[in-house]
């Protein structure tokens, strides 16, 4: 009997055991489903979906170029003596650039003025037999041949002096043109030429000058974005009464905005024959000169209001397969993909055309982590958080 009573002990302790075990490892598997639901949560940060009248803007890769830029050829040939300004320094109109030998066109005007003045001398003799030979032939003196003869003589010194003050006008101008000048205000590119090099009337380049205030933004249109603009005027609610009325702004490398509006100035005639793009041209004021040629900008033109608009971040829209798609947060608080069809830009938005609604929270960052159906979470910014973001 104690055998019995000791075998049925022995099989309540294994039992025991088996129950101790089976709550141990359901212990185990509640903790860890807990920590798998926490590990699933997905932080990101959100923003929501802005709607309000929004101004459509087209932007277009330009560059800033001179409205003017002169080659500056001497006119002179002869050696450099003196280099009186630096590369890329401001230039006023008039400055004096450069000074070319003037040894050799200071002699050839004193000779010039020299020949002047013996033929005015030589004129005044023949001023004096004139007047002589007048006289005689009142008296007949003197026949009417010999006074013809001398007053002939008179018409050829007369042309000797004229001719002579044109030689001083001209050496005169030769020696002044040793003196190169701006002929406008701007900047000036050197060609490194220096004190002793040689240069040839009408063909050496010695500088070149390029005005500054104002400059010229050029950029182009292709023939589909020239339409669609030229549309934008056709509606009852014209934004301008033309397109020269325009504002047309430039976005610098940096991101940052200039702050002073252009004006259009020029259009080509037609569309070019090789790219198939219409060429224009905006003028800026450039008082600062922070604008240099060469520079390359994006130029906004800011046309008809957009009422309504839906507008979200430019950096919460992934492109894929050539579609768009924002993730958005449902109202489960679950990462939710919508495919959108996307408008203009905006500055750092973009006008969203379809897919979303003014009610929708869209995921800015976190996108990589934040997969469909993913549990997430929110921390909200605010619009001028995203700009800030944008800037850095």
């Amino acid at each position: 009997m104690f055998e019995i009573i000791s075998k049925k002990s022995h099989k309540l302790n294994i039992l025991l055991a088996v129950v101790a075990l089976s709550c141990f490892c359901l212990f185990l598997i509640t903790g860890c489903s807990n920590k798998q639901t926490t590990v699933q949560k997905v932080s990101v940060k959100c923003i929501e979906v802005i709607q309000r009248d929004t101004p459509i803007s087209r932007e277009y890769v330009g560059s800033v170029i001179a409205k003017e830029e002169i080659q500056i050829k001497s006119r002179v040939t002869g050696f450099i003596t003196e280099r009186m300004v630096d590369a890329n320094y401001p230039v006023k109109k008039g400055q004096p650039l450069f000074q070319i030998d003037r040894r050799t066109y200071e002699a050839a005007l004193w000779d010039r003025q020299a020949s002047l003045a013996s033929a005015e001398a030589t004129l005044s003799e023949t001023r004096i037999d004139v007047d002589r030979y007048q006289m005689l032939y009142k008296v007949g003196a003197t026949s009417k041949q010999q006074l013809d003869q001398i007053m002939t003589k008179e018409e050829r010194n007369i042309a000797s002096v004229a001719s002579n003050n044109a030689l001083v006008k001209q050496a005169q101008d030769n020696l002044n043109d040793t003196l190169i000048t701006s002929p406008i205000e701007g900047r000036i590119g050197l060609k490194y030429l220096s004190a002793g090099d040689f240069v040839t009337s009408g063909q050496t380049v010695i500088a070149t000058v390029s005005s500054i205030d104002p400059v010229r933004v050029k950029f182009s249109l292709s023939e589909n974005e020239y339409l669609e603009l030229v549309n934008s005027f056709d509606t009852t609610e014209r934004p301008y009464p033309n397109p020269e009325d325009m504002p047309i702004n430039i976005v610098l490398g940096d991101g940052s905005q200039y702050p002073i509006e252009g004006k259009l100035v020029e259009a080509d005639q037609g569309l070019s024959d090789t790219t198939g793009t219409l060429g224009i041209v905006a003028e800026f004021a450039n008082p600062n000169k922070v604008l240099m040629p060469g520079m390359f900008v994006r130029v906004v033109l800011v046309g008809q209001e957009r009422k309504g608009a839906l507008l979200v971040p430019q950096r919460a829209i992934t492109e894929t397969l050539g579609k768009n798609f924002v993730m958005v947060v449902n109202a489960e608080g679950k990462a939710e993909s919508r495919n959108v069809k996307v408008g203009p830009k905006y500055g750092s938005f973009q006008i969203i055309e379809e897919g979303i609604t003014s009610s929708d929270t869209v995921i800015v960052e976190g996108l990589t982590k934040a997969k469909p159906g993913s549990d997430v979470a929110v921390t909200m910014m605010t619009p001028e958080e995203i700009s800030a973001l944008n800037k850095k």
